[in-house]
This record gives structure tokens, sequence and C-alpha cells, in this order.
């Protein structure tokens, strides 16, 4: 039995924090909308049951993962996978009361717990499940690792209606008046070439 399949591919092709390219499908494949089609499934349509079952196992771990985090009361209801070469590198919950973190989202923690693991910051060759589309912060956080896809699992208006703020909070921002911004600016210049790019 077939189900929807959501999938973010992270197109970073942009400044923006948030991904450009939202790709769902949804099987069997039944034709042309509104009409009939003689043409049978796609030919690859074994090739997608797999990709289908693969990403049902790791969404499931990130799902465990958002019981665990009320179960033990770390936080709110969310979980995050990062897995390698179909091996699971880290699986983590939401930790923002258990560690009195308000960035330990699931996806942050399991991107930290890789990176330790992996002894590196790239993890390009790495992709991301996610119980619940990530917020702000954690799509930054996944640009930031170069993660190389994303897959979540309910959607931002799901965790909304529960009470999770996924918006702007009431902030003023705002740059630094006179000598205090020059001498911010200053770093970069007086830093150059003393640390590795990454």
């Amino acid at each position: 039995m077939w189900t929807d399949v959501l999938e973010l591919r992270v197109d970073w092709t942009s400044d923006d924090l948030a991904p450009s390219t939202f790709l769902s499908s949804s099987f069997p494949w039944t034709g042309p909308p509104g009409g009939t089609s003689s043409l049978a499934p796609p030919i690859c349509s074994g090739y997608l049951a797999a990709a289908q079952d693969r990403e049902h196992k790791f969404l499931s771990i990130a799902v465990e993962e958002a019981y665990r985090a009320v179960d033990r009361g770390h936080g709110r209801p969310f979980g995050a996978v990062v897995v390698r070469n179909d091996e699971v590198v880290a699986s983590c919950h939401n930790m923002v009361l258990k560690n009195t973190d308000a960035t330990a989202h699931a996806e942050v923690t399991a991107i930290r717990e890789a990176c330790k693991k992996l002894g590196k910051i790239d993890l390009s060759d790495c992709e991301m499940y996610a119980s619940c589309e990530p917020c702000p912060m954690c799509f930054g956080a996944v640009r930031l690792s170069r993660i190389k896809r994303l897959v979540y699992g309910a959607t931002a208006e799901a965790a909304i209606a529960m009470g999770s703020c996924y918006q702007n909070a009431n902030l003023e921002i705002k740059r630094a008046d006179g000598n205090g911004a020059l001498l911010a600016e200053q770093v970069f210049q007086n830093t150059k070439g003393k640390f590795p790019m990454y």
C-alpha cells in the first residue's frame, strides 16, 4: 500500500535561509489529473518502492526520537536523524528543557552530534530525516552543515497548531552607530588568513 511521500531537496541557490525547491509525489501513479490513462505505472516503481521504504525507515527513527523527547521531559516532540551511506550517524530529539538551551532543537542537536562523531563540520555526504518541517534556525543549521538532502514528515502548520512558534519574535534589529560598527568590521581585516575557511 503506497502512502504519500513529502520530500524536501535542499537547493541553496540564494542567501535565503529557506530552501528553494519542494517536491511532492504520490503513488501509485494514476495518470493525468482529472482524466484517465492507459499508461502503466512507471517502470521504475520498484526503485521508488525501495526509496519510500528507506525514507519510512529513517523517518520512523526520527518519530521515535520525537516521542522520547516528551517521555523523558527533555523538550517538545521533535526528532531528527543524520544518515550517511544508509547508516545512522546521529539520532537525536529536542533537548531544549534538558540542556536549558533554546537552540537545542532536534536538528541542531543531531548536526552537532554527527559533526563530533565524524570529526568534521562538512556533512555534504549526509542526509537528514526530521519528524517535522524544520524551523528557520534549523534550516540555517542544515545549510551551514551542507547536508545534501532533507526529508521531513509533519508540516510546520501541524507544529504551529500545537503551539510551536515558527514566526519571528518581536525583536528589534539594528546596526550599531558610529565607531562601534567600524570597530566590529575591522575584525575581519585583522584576522584575515589567520583561521581556516570552512
